[in-house]
């Protein structure tokens, strides 16, 4: 299978270009404001889609994705919560293992079930060590998953971990202080991860304004995440979009 996302990936990282990834809470996407959004999404230049979440309630993620691909050129990820979020429809799923944690199923048990389907399903699979990163509130992710968060002051633990995930093969790395985040993850250990992995590092979680993002890419970000931010400021996109372009410029 051609790994077309991975190689766009890596080739953003060589270029030293950054890139930015709207995650979609099935649940919480306005049916109505949906196109107008995805519109917003193409002019200011978001690169990925990532769909899903740790709990999903409403099946409509096929429906969305559709929705997506009739309106826009660019790729949906999945970024599922448990075996049972995979849609074939989509460009590439994250196979995340939750190696911040110590809970079997989302280290292997959950990729086990869902080996097969995905084998068959032609996504183009992105194997990512998943770091959660205390955010100042229990998450659901920390709850669904019964792990608990890496201490939002111990770089080294994530750094460790990061290139822990790295020696056992993971092609990206990604920190996250999850949906709902009080604070993002700090610059600190978003660099102190950057200068001992060679992946592409994906960071999201509690980015709710420009100078976070900002501060983000500065301290080594391949890829920011934007979540329910933008509901609550929708001019958010268009200024996050200038902040990744201002960084780009300087690699041309």
């Amino acid at each position: 299978m051609p790994k077309q996302l991975l190689d766009k990936i890596l080739q953003n990282k060589q270029q030293k270009k950054k890139a930015l990834a709207v995650l979609l809470d099935p649940d919480k996407v306005e049916a109505t404001a949906f196109n107008h959004f995805l519109y917003s999404c193409v002019e200011n230049r978001v690169d990925f889609f990532f769909v899903g979440g740790s709990l999903i309630t409403n099946n409509v993620m096929a429906e969305m994705i559709e929705t997506i691909h009739s309106q826009t050129n660019i790729p949906v990820i999945i970024f599922p919560g448990n075996s049972l979020h995979i849609e074939p429809s989509a460009d590439g799923i994250l196979l995340l293992s939750l190696i911040s944690g110590r809970n079997p199923d989302y280290l292997i048990g959950q990729h086990v079930i869902a080996a097969p389907i995905l084998k068959q399903s032609g996504l183009e699979i992105l194997s990512t060590g998943y770091i959660l990163v205390d955010s100042g509130r229990q998450t659901t992710v920390s709850y669904i998953s019964h792990t608990t968060p890496i201490p939002h002051d111990k770089p080294d633990i994530a750094a460790c971990t990061a290139i822990a995930g790295e020696l056992l093969g993971l092609k990206l790395i990604y920190l996250d202080g999850g949906s709902g985040a009080m604070y993002p993850v700090s610059p600190k250990m978003i660099r102190r991860v950057r200068e001992n992995i060679d992946a592409p590092l994906v960071v999201g979680g509690g980015i709710n304004s420009a100078e976070k993002a900002h501060d983000a890419l500065e301290a080594g970000a391949d890829i920011i995440v934007i979540g329910n931010a933008f509901e609550k400021n929708p001019a958010l996109l268009p200024e996050i979009a200038e902040v990744i372009q201002s960084f780009n410029l300087t690699t041309v």
